[in-house]
């Protein structure tokens, strides 16, 4: 005789199953008419590194020691979240027949489109530990910190997934829109500059960012070698819980409706 346990099991690896497959689907379509494949989730941070610190070392020299490492740090963080919360805004729609015909959970393709960002995440990462290797970052213990930045962005780019996904069935221009909100953000998000150098009102309003105080977390403990200040570590808790409870409350209030518009 089948447990609830047993059954709950059986359901947990059913969807993890799914979610890996949708996964791969994803991957597959993406790279489908690249020559080059996955080796761009490698090359493409460093492209933007190459480019990013010829127009602006100059510039911030005095201020920011190993330009480079300090932008691709906040690059592929950058990559993670925009990537992860753009392609779970279309989720449910792009899965519109499997949606109706599957008796899955509806959370199930968000999820699986967050972790596809965070698969090339991974691939990334193969770069940015190269880059590490180069400019002669010292491995430390504080580096055992960087999954909690990680682990931190991806509950964010869930809980904002899961509130894009629903109002994009909805009001579909939210597409554009959010594009144009990204740009803001990602100025807003100190990847190239130091926040030192701006207004102290200024510095308060960007230091309220999610994005930006999971880059300085990882900064922090990869680059300066420092454990990262209470301080941050509370933003990064309240961010991080705060928005997943947010977006899979917005979800599950929307559940029904997006079922009758879908």
């Amino acid at each position: 005789m089948k447990t609830k346990n047993s059954d709950y099991n059986s359901d947990i690896r059913q969807y993890t199953f799914v979610i890996r497959e949708l996964t791969s689907r994803e991957i597959k379509r993406k790279y489908a008419r690249s020559s080059l494949g996955i080796l761009w989730s490698i090359l493409n941070p460093l492209l933007y590194m190459v480019v990013m610190s010829l127009i602006f070392s100059t510039m911030f020299r005095r201020s920011i020691e190993r330009f480079p490492i300090y932008y691709l740090t906040g690059q592929i963080f950058w990559n993670l979240s925009s990537g992860a919360t753009n392609s779970a805004m279309t989720a449910l729609v792009d899965n519109k027949s499997l949606l109706v015909k599957a008796k899955l959970p509806k959370q199930t393709f968000v999820l699986s489109r967050i972790y596809t960002a965070l698969i090339n995440f991974g691939y990334t990462c193969i770069a940015y530990v190269l880059m590490l290797v180069i400019f002669r970052i010292k491995p430390c213990v504080t580096m055992l910190l960087f999954p909690v930045a990680v682990l931190s962005m991806l509950a964010i780019s869930i809980g904002v997934g899961y509130i894009l996904s629903v109002i994009y069935i909805f009001f579909a221009d939210v597409k554009y829109l959010y594009s144009v909100f990204l740009t803001l953000w990602m100025y807003m998000s100190a990847l190239f500059y130091p926040v030192t150098s701006l207004p102290k009102a200024m510095q308060t309003f960007i230091g309220c960012n999610p994005i930006y105080v999971a880059i300085a977390f990882a900064r922090e403990c990869v680059i300066y070698g420092r454990v990262p200040a209470v301080m941050m570590w509370i933003k990064l808790a309240g961010w991080s819980i705060g928005s997943f409870m947010v977006g899979i409350s917005f979800f599950k209030r929307k559940e029904n409706q997006v079922m009758q518009k879908i």
